[in-house]
């Protein structure tokens, strides 16, 4: 039976792409999705992505991942910082978590250093652009146990 990924994107992630490139990059959110995708299914991993500008979409699909995914990568874009109802979900779903962010949160504005998803989360990979996502999904093959060694 193949492992499922929840990738959820919080908001303004729709807008990858064109909104500030300098920061975020020229990829956009379905070119991302595309190598999650691709990369997933060679790790035996098949990649569910979804995204969304409002919190509680974010918090109501975290507590459906409790049920119907094997692990969950969050990229919870501004919410990161400011919302403790994603942190409750997050905590609240023992499934294998990542967090993870197109830019180094850590060399931004200082509200940015601070994550609440990292409270919950197994791991974090930020300043990678949308590679942080392929990463990720490597990370969670091997503990899913998909990832078969070369």
């Amino acid at each position: 039976m193949t492992k499922t990924v929840l990738v959820l994107n919080g908001p303004n992630l729709n807008l990858l792409g064109t909104r500030e490139p300098e920061i975020y990059g020229s990829e956009t959110l379905a070119s991302i999705e595309e190598a999650c995708r691709k990369r997933g299914e060679g790790l035996g991993l098949d990649v569910e992505f979804r995204q969304s500008n409002t919190e509680g979409e974010l918090v109501d699909w975290v507590q459906e991942a409790r049920d119907k995914h094997d692990a969950l990568i969050v990229n919870a874009g501004a919410y990161t910082h400011t919302s403790v109802a994603l942190l409750d979900a997050l905590l609240a779903t023992e499934i294998p978590k990542i967090e993870v962010h197109l830019s180094n949160i850590n060399q931004r504005e200082e509200f940015r250093h601070h994550s609440y998803v990292s409270k919950a989360a197994d791991g974090m990979i930020c300043g990678l652009g949308g590679f942080g996502y392929e990463l990720a999904l490597e990370s969670l093959a091997r503990t899913l146990g998909t990832l078969k060694e070369e």
